[in-house]
C-alpha cells in the first residue's frame, strides 16, 4: 500500500506503532550533485545550472537536521555501515563529507568496525582529497571507473580518462583506505568483447578488492533512450551482453574474486557490507533528496528536489513524501527476490510448501542447488526466470 504524506508529516505517523528495534542500523546519504548529466543516467541528480546556485552547505545543513530528527525517532541504534552515494559525493569538499560523518557519529554512534563508504568520480578526487577522507574516518571508496577504453567512456559521456581512474584507485590505497572498489558498465553501444577484456585486465591490475559490473540499462526518459528510439545508437543483443557477464565472472573468479552477489565480486573480506544489509532486509535510513528508507517493514522516501527537501527540514520537519507498508507476504516475497541474488542463497524455511515442492525439479535441471538448508541459484543469468518459476 502506497500512502502520500502531507508536507512535514512526522515519521511517528509514517511508521505505524513507532519503532522498537534496537539492532544495528545502516545509513545512506544521497548527495544529489553532478557536474554534468550522463546520457544514460536516470538517478535523482542535478547540475549547478539546474539548481540555480543552491550551495552544498545548504544540503549539508539539511542532512544534519534530518539526522537529528531520525535520532529522536529511532532512538539509540548503533550504525554499522554508512554509504554516501549520488550523484557525485566527491563534488562536495572533503571537509563537508567528513562533517556529515561526524553528524552520524554524534547522532547514533558508529560500531567499532563500522564500514564507511563514499562513491567518487575519478576526475573529482586528488591524493590530498582522499587523504582527508581517510583521516576523517572513511574506510572504503567506490570509484566510478566504468571502462578502460576511451571510446566507451566517450559514449557513456564520462569525462575522466582510463589512466585517471586507475590512478585514483592507487591513490586510495596509498591514503590507507581498507577497501577499494571499481564500478564497471558493460553492454555499451560499440563496446566489443576485446574492449571489455581490456577493462577487466585494467581493473585487476590495480590494488582493488571489489568489483561491481552492471549491464547498461536503457532507462526511459534519458538521452540514451531517445537516441536508441531514433536509431542513432545500436544497442548490443542479449547474447553479447550475456557473453560479457560470463567473461567477467570467469576472469574475476580465476583471480580470487568471489561472485558474492549477482553483479558484485570481492576478494575475501572485501564484500560491501552496506549493500549486504540491503539484500538481507536490514533497516536503513536514507538521508537526502529522494533518498529511500526501510524500517520495520515500512519503506518511505523523501521529496526528490533539493529545494523542496531543504525547505521542509529548515522548518524542523522531515521531508518524507510517501510510504509503502509491506504486508507479511510482501516482505516474504521481497526476501526471496533479494536473498536469491546472494551466493549464500535463501533459507528454505522462507518458502511455502508449494514453492518448496518446485525445488527438486529446478535442481534436477541444474538451475539451483540445496546445501545446508539453503537454496542457491546456480545459473545467475537465468535468476529472474528461476525466481518467477519458483514463486508462480
Amino acid at each position: 500500500m502506497v500512502v502520500k504524506s502531507e508536507p512535514g508529516q512526522w515519521v511517528e505517523d509514517i511508521l505505524p506503532g513507532g519503532t522498537t528495534n534496537s539492532g544495528p542500523l545502516s545509513i545512506y546519504i544521497h548527495v544529489p550533485f553532478c557536474a554534468t548529466r550522463c546520457g544514460y543516467c536516470d538517478f535523482n541528480t542535478y547540475t549547478a545550472q539546474e539548481l540555480g546556485g543552491m550551495s552544498s552547505s545548504t544540503f549539508v545543513a539539511s542532512a544534519h537536521e534530518e539526522l537529528r530528527i531520525a535520532r529522536t525517532v529511532l532512538g539509540q541504534r548503533p550504525v554499522q555501515t554508512v554509504f554516501f552515494g549520488g550523484g557525485t559525493p566527491s563534488l562536495l569538499p572533503a571537509g563537508e563529507l567528513v562533517d556529515l560523518l561526524r553528524g552520524i557519529r554524534e547522532a547514533f554512534g558508529l560500531t567499532p568496525d563500522a564500514e564507511v563508504t563514499t562513491e567518487a568520480n575519478p576526475e573529482s578526487v586528488s591524493r590530498s582529497y582522499l587523504d582527508q577522507l581517510r583521516e576523517g574516518g572513511f574506510t572504503r571508496i567506490s570509484l566510478g571507473f566504468q571502462s578502460a577504453v576511451p571510446h566507451v567512456l566517450a559514449t557513456l559521456e564520462r569525462t575522466h580518462t582510463p589512466d585517471r581512474g586507475l590512478r585514483a584507485a592507487r591513490w586510495a590505497r596509498a591514503a590507507g583506505f581498507e577497501h577499494v572498489s571499481l564500478d564497471l558498465i558493460y553492454g555499451t553501444p560499440g563496446e566489443t568483447l576485446a574492449d571489455w577484456q581490456l577493462s577487466l585486465d585494467a581493473v585487476t591490475a590495480t590494488p582493488v578488492d571489489h568489483v561491481s559490473a552492471y549491464s547498461l540499462i536503457v532507462e526511459q526518459g534519458t538521452r540514451l533512450a531517445r537516441q536508441v528510439r531514433l536509431g542513432q545508437v545500436p544497442m548490443p543483443d542479449e547474447d553479447d551482453v550475456a557473453d560479457k557477464y560470463l567473461l567477467a565472472d570467469s576472469f574475476l573468479r580465476a583471480r580470487g574474486f568471489r561472485n558474492y552477489e549477482t553483479s558484485n565480486w570481492a576478494l575475501p573480506g572485501g564484500e560491501c557490507r552496506h549493500n549486504l544489509a540491503y539484500w538481507r532486509g536490514a533497516d536503513w535510513w536514507g538521508v537526502g533528496p529522494g533518498a529511500h528508507s526501510h524500517v520495520n517493514g515500512v519503506r518511505f522516501w523523501n521529496h526528490k528536489h533539493p529545494a523542496a527537501y531543504a525547505a521542509r527540514l529548515s522548518a524542523g520537519r522531515l521531508a518524507v513524501q510517501g510510504r509503502e507498508i509491506l504486508s507479511a507476504q510482501e516482505r516474504r516475497v521481497e526476501r526471496v527476490l533479494l536473498e536469491l541474488r546472494l551466493a549464500e542463497g535463501l533459507d528454505l524455511g522462507v518458502l511455502t510448501d508449494s514453492e518448496r515442492a518446485r525445488v527438486p525439479d529446478l535442481a534436477e535441471r541444474g538451475l539451483v542447488r540445496v546445501a545446508g538448508g539453503r537454496l542457491v541459484v546456480l545459473e545467475r543469468l537465468l535468476a529472474d526466470g528461476i525466481i518467477r518459476e519458483l514463486l508462480d
